[in-house]
């Protein structure tokens, strides 16, 4: 078999990269060491009140120790993990005392503005057309009938039972 220079640097390239990856491998493992107890110390009370780039750090710090043997993890390094993953801080936060108070008063003043401006409206809106009374729309059946309109379904078929184009209700009611 003949041997190519491309192919001599491509086996010493894999056999380059075979031996670094072990000692690699080794070098990250010895870099992440347990993380000190005061840093984790009440970190429930502490989170919210830390600057960003902090929790940033330490998430990162529990990150790569996450990445390791979880069996090597502390107590409090599991607990604080947990806490910063899913605890009830940013989205999860539970909302300040008084917050359904608010939102039960803002909806009710919503629906008294709107039922107000729907009384304004309905105040100083003009009468109804005069197609609308009664006398009209009796008439407008009659037309009808006389006309044979639609005697299939409508006001001139066989067993229609129906108001026809009466709309208004009867005096009275």
């Amino acid at each position: 078999m003949m041997r190519t220079p491309a192919t001599s640097l491509l086996r010493k390239s894999i056999a380059a990269r075979s031996s670094v990856v072990p000692w690699a491998a080794a070098r990250r493992a010895e870099s992440t060491h347990a993380i000190s107890k005061p840093t984790l110390a009440n970190i429930e009370k502490r989170w919210e009140g830390m600057p960003l780039q902090e929790q940033a750090d330490l998430w990162m710090a529990l990150r790569d120790r996450m990445k390791g043997n979880w069996k090597e993890l502390t107590v409090q390094e599991q607990k604080a993990a947990y806490w910063i993953a899913f605890g009830p801080h940013g989205p999860r936060a539970v909302d300040p005392p008084g917050t359904n108070a608010k939102i039960f008063w803002g909806t009710v003043a919503g629906l008294a503005v709107s039922f107000s401006i729907f009384g304004i409206i309905r105040y100083f809106a003009k009468p109804a057309p005069h197609t609308m009374n009664k006398e009209w729309q009796e008439a407008s059946n009659e037309l009808l009938i006389q006309q044979r309109a639609d005697p299939f379904t409508g006001v001139t078929a066989e067993n229609y039972k129906g108001p026809g184009m009466v709309q208004s209700p009867p005096k009275g009611q």
